[in-house]
């Protein structure tokens, strides 16, 4: 079982940049933190970023290109989404995501508690 606690959400308003952290703790050798997701009201939760394990593999939706950039610790058992030029669209709960395979695709089977991020207009 894995651990995920998510920080840095906040209010902020639109233009500015925010950075968000995922922390893993418990059997971070068999399942790391791999990506991010997010759910804004009264929609579904939809894929924001991952990465692999090395690092050197990343995967973006299209809304978020160019804007944000995901990243890993040197310990690996933490990533962190850098996001530049907010949106008000991008305004959700963000979620970190954990996995034991390597794939950016798919394999998410851990989520955190979520951190708000709300940008204003």
């Amino acid at each position: 079982q894995v651990q995920l606690v998510e920080s840095g959400g906040g209010l902020v308003q639109a233009g500015g940049s925010l950075r968000l952290s995922c922390a893993a703790s418990g059997r971070t050798y068999t399942t790391w933190p791999k990506g991010w997701f997010r759910q804004a009201p009264g929609k579904e939760r939809e894929f924001v970023a991952s990465i692999s394990w090395s690092g050197q593999v990343t995967y973006y939706a299209d809304s978020v290109k160019g804007r944000f950039t995901i990243s890993r610790g040197n310990a690996k058992s933490t990533v962190y989404l850098q996001m530049n030029s907010l949106k008000p669209e991008d305004t959700a709960v963000y979620y970190c995501a954990a996995g034991t395979s390597d794939s950016v695709f798919d394999g998410f089977s851990s989520w955190g508690q979520g951190t708000q991020v709300t940008v204003s207009s």
